[in-house]
């Protein structure tokens, strides 16, 4: 959690009971007591009325609150349908990851606004979706942000299953499917894989550098002079 979210979250704890020790944010939080401590005494010094002390309690003075998010109504149906998208077409993370973020959104609605919210008639049917696709999702998604090679079992429209190590670089959304690029080391070049194609998949132990010209700017780069050409 970065430090401002968690900031952010002592906040919306303390508006929610009445008084909070040290040790149950800390719980809450996932981090030590001595952190809670330090991100307390920062609120304060910033101008949030918390009032308390080590081994006692905190609590916030009645009456702050945080300025309201004001969204307009397209904003919140943009909102929405992103977040029922992602719960249909993400794996499990996203899916409660998004779901998170809406309620953190209409907590701090007007009434007005969370009925908007609640009652937006956009809509991305998920029964659909094949779940092993959403499975390689996760994976890869973990892949990337700790930049792990990979190893596919990879069967192309009309071409026999291939077996490749490939250094994930992204992952595309295209209304249908997803699709994962990547550096191909059997073809020493960029290539794309559509995860409902993947046939078996395992992240390996070995991480990979960046290098020049084998980085996803670079294959945007080479996407946008193939565009202008």
């Amino acid at each position: 959690m970065r430090r401002a979210d968690r900031l952010f979250q002592i906040i919306q704890l303390l508006r929610r009971k009445r008084v909070l020790t040290a040790a149950s944010l800390a719980d809450e939080l996932e981090v030590s007591e001595r952190t809670v401590y330090r991100d307390i005494r920062d609120l304060v010094s910033s101008g949030v009325p918390i009032e308390g002390e080590a081994g006692v309690g905190y609590m916030l003075r009645r009456g702050f609150d945080l300025p309201p998010l004001m969204f307009s109504e397209v904003e919140i149906e943009a909102m929405v349908l992103g977040a029922r998208v992602v719960t249909s077409w993400g794996d499990a993370g996203l899916a409660k990851a998004a779901g998170e973020a809406l309620a953190r959104v209409e907590a701090a609605l007007p009434d007005r606004l969370k009925m908007r919210l609640n009652q937006t008639p956009l809509y991305a049917p998920g029964f659909h979706v094949p779940n092993p696709m959403m499975a390689w999702l996760g994976e890869l998604r973990g892949a990337i942000e700790s930049r792990r090679r990979v190893h596919l079992l990879y069967t192309a429209i009309d071409a026999p299953q291939t077996d490749r190590c490939v250094r994930p670089l992204g992952l595309f959304f295209w209304g249908s499917t997803w699709s994962l690029t990547a550096w191909c080391e059997l073809r020493d070049d960029f290539r794309s894989f559509r995860l409902d194609r993947i046939n078996e998949l395992a992240v390996l132990e070995e991480r990979f550098v960046e290098e020049s010209g084998k980085t996803l700017d670079d294959y945007f780069r080479r996407m946008d002079d193939d565009h202008h050409h």
